[in-house]
């Protein structure tokens, strides 16, 4: 028992540690540039899991796995950090963070579509729920208004479109890596992919020159000491802790993350933007409890 409960507070302390990810990101991306920022942020992040948890020999792994769940991860990660730096202002990039946040529900709507099993009718207005909390949360003070949202969105395509596409790669990454892995976890290398990638597009691109400040440096490696430690005690969780637990708090992610990202970058957000981020939440509970596994009834034997 006492094992378990280690295990659990390790998963628990993982989704912590993720719930600060959107401000330090952006907290980093605005020191040494969105592009040049996450690219040393995965290399930190990279170089810690390697120590942490190694890196099995790739021949070890499903090609499959590694092309198809690699790619979906590098993808989603990429889109997710160039969103929260490229935002125009901390606002909007806690608003990307709540868009990426939509992946909970379309991780439930594509298991649907995957999934031959009966579906609760209850579920598709759960999903609707949690795009209106996103548009309620985007559209400003004013109400939700299809003019405003279009406003809003085209003061920065881009990272709305990184923003949307990520929350959709991580609900098939979601879907499909269980199949392929085999009981395999690539993490670290998933890492390493994304970092050279970021690096890639990073000479490629005119960000200017990185300049490390004391400042800079220290915002640097605690976001990639973070980011590689949640991954680390996630793995740890999953191993022995109370999945049931772990999965309901994960779903408060979203007003986790919110939180944290407001007191980090020190701004002050409406309680109209609240409400869309409960909305969210909401929505992400109730399509976890209508799909989740219901716990098989023990024998009379087992009972006694």
């Amino acid at each position: 028992m006492i094992n378990t409960h280690k295990f659990t507070l390790a998963g628990c302390l993982a989704i912590l540690l993720w719930s600060t990810i959107v401000g330090l990101i952006r907290n980093v991306a605005e020191q040494l540039g969105p592009i040049g920022g996450a690219a040393m942020i995965y290399t930190v992040s990279s170089v810690f899991l390697l120590i942490v948890l190694g890196a099995p020999k790739l021949k070890s792994f499903p090609p499959r796995y590694l092309l198809i769940g690699g790619g979906l991860f590098i993808s989603y990660e990429i889109c997710l950090s160039l969103a929260l730096g490229m935002a125009n202002d901390r606002t909007q990039a806690v608003e990307m963070g709540v868009i990426n946040y939509l992946w909970p529900s379309l991780t439930v709507l594509l298991a649907v579509f995957i999934s031959d099993k009966p579906v609760n009718k209850l579920l598709y207005p759960a999903i609707a729920l949690s795009f209106f909390g996103v548009a309620w949360t985007v559209g400003g003070d004013d109400g939700i208004s299809i003019s405003q949202l279009s406003s809003n969105i085209a003061t920065n395509p881009a990272c709305y479109s990184m923003a949307f596409v990520g929350a959709f790669i991580w609900a098939l990454y979601c879907n499909i890596t269980k199949k392929l892995a085999n009981g395999m976890n690539g993490i670290t290398w998933f890492f390493i992919g994304t970092a050279i990638v970021l690096w890639i597009k990073y000479l490629i691109s005119n960000e200017p020159t990185m300049v490390f400040t004391t400042e800079a440096t220290f915002d640097l490696l605690l976001a990639g000491i973070v980011m590689g430690s949640g991954y680390a005690l996630w793995n740890i969780g999953i191993i022995g802790g109370n999945m049931v637990f772990l999965a309901t708090l994960s779903y408060f992610t979203p007003i986790l993350s919110t939180f944290f990202s407001a007191m980090i970058l020190d701004i002050e957000l409406t309680t109209k933007f609240w409400e869309g981020v409960v909305m969210v939440t909401i929505a992400s509970l109730i399509c976890w409890w209508l799909t989740r596994e219901k716990p098989v009834a023990k024998t009379l034997s087992e009972s006694n």
